[in-house]
């Protein structure tokens, strides 16, 4: 116990070495411009809600009291509307209202956001500007490449499974303002319970990457295992020698489940060459696919889109965003027969310019 001990408190020592405390940012944090510039943000694309609007029309004195509920300390976390999401999997969403709490959110990772990129490792791609998806999908292309095994794992039900203590305790190592902490206390504890950090909160996404850099240190500063990469709770690590990923899975069980209380939804070692799939895409040597599921997912969905559009159910700027989206993600394949099969060549052309009517009327 004493030797487990010890070793963790090098480990974390190593981590505090490496990138100083947060200090001194609750004033960044409160200062009009940044509070200003969290209701812009916090606004993007929901201009026609009855409660951005009235905002907008007393916006000064708005403004004013998110300030004054936070400089005072009498902010508190609003109720919770749930809502279930059915694609790609179920899932449960919670909504908070957007005043003030969707305001004071953005106003926290406008001023955190920079410095706790400082404390990820470079291959961690969620949430993190100029990474994300297919910045992740060409490295693993270059892990493929280089390595013969891979033990690929991610998380049994992550957000729901994160323990508020554990957060707490890892945020106090990194935080050393005590105005911060409180705000960040009452968000993370906004649900009754041990667990869970809800999905929905813009906060969440940063609190589940500053919860899941505790595994990368551990793989990476540890284990020493230098291909290894993370997207949210889906992680990879690559290596030619197969008894060190065994070894290495092992290990990660072990301290997910003593250090994080985490368990694992799935675990698999298997060699590159039946083709890597993470992010969406299987990725092998000399190629990327298109994930199976995702082709399936993506064909019900042009039909669909398709069939709404040319009844006029739905505008042309949204059908032609759902194509453009579409497009852009097959791009990062070799999807070309995929993409005829589909007809999606057809479909951009309609999305080029409105030519519903003409469309509707040849098919009549």
């Amino acid at each position: 116990m004493l030797v487990a001990k010890a070793k963790a408190r090098a480990f974390y020592s190593e981590d505090l070495k490496m990138v100083k405390k947060i200090k001194n940012v609750w004033c960044k944090i409160i200062a009009d411009d940044n509070i200003a510039w969290a209701y812009q943000k916090a606004k993007k694309g929901k201009s026609k809600y009855n409660a951005v609007r009235y905002i907008e029309d007393h916006k000064e004195e708005c403004l004013k009291a998110v300030k004054q509920q936070l400089v005072e300390q009498t902010f508190k976390t609003g109720e919770y509307k749930i809502k279930i999401i059915k694609e790609p999997k179920e899932r449960e969403i919670f909504v908070l209202p957007f005043y003030p709490d969707r305001i004071v959110q953005h106003a926290v990772i406008n001023v955190l956001e920079p410095l706790f990129v400082k404390m990820f490792i470079a291959d961690t791609y969620a949430c993190i500007e100029g990474r994300g998806i297919h910045k992740g999908s060409l490295r693993i292309m270059e892990f493929v490449r280089k390595n013969k095994y891979c033990l690929k794992m991610d998380i049994r039900k992550f957000y729901p499974s994160i323990n508020h203590d554990i957060l707490m305790q890892i945020l106090e190592r990194k935080i050393g303002d005590k105005q911060l902490m409180w705000l960040l206390n009452d968000i993370v504890r906004s649900l009754p319970g041990e667990k869970n950090v809800p999905i929905g909160n813009l906060t969440s996404q940063w609190f589940g990457n500053i919860y899941m850099n505790e595994l990368d240190k551990f793989v990476k500063h540890n284990l020493k295992i230098k291909c290894y990469l993370r997207y949210c709770d889906d992680f990879a690590l690559f290596s030619n020698d197969k008894k060190e990923l065994n070894e290495a899975k092992h290990k990660i069980i072990k301290f997910l489940n003593e250090e994080l209380k985490l368990t694992l939804s799935k675990c698999d070692l298997f060699r590159t060459t039946q083709g890597v799939d993470f992010l969406g895409y299987r990725h092998f040597k000399d190629y990327i696919l298109i994930r199976k599921s995702t082709v399936k997912r993506v064909k019900k969905r042009l039909v669909r889109v398709k069939k709404a559009y040319l009844a006029g159910k739905m505008p042309h700027d949204k059908f032609r965003s759902i194509i453009a989206s579409t497009d852009g993600w097959f791009k990062w394949a070799n999807s070309h027969n995929l993409s005829l099969c589909l007809q999606l060549d057809e479909l951009k052309e309609m999305a080029k310019n409105d030519k519903r009517n003409n469309t509707a009327k040849k098919a009549a």
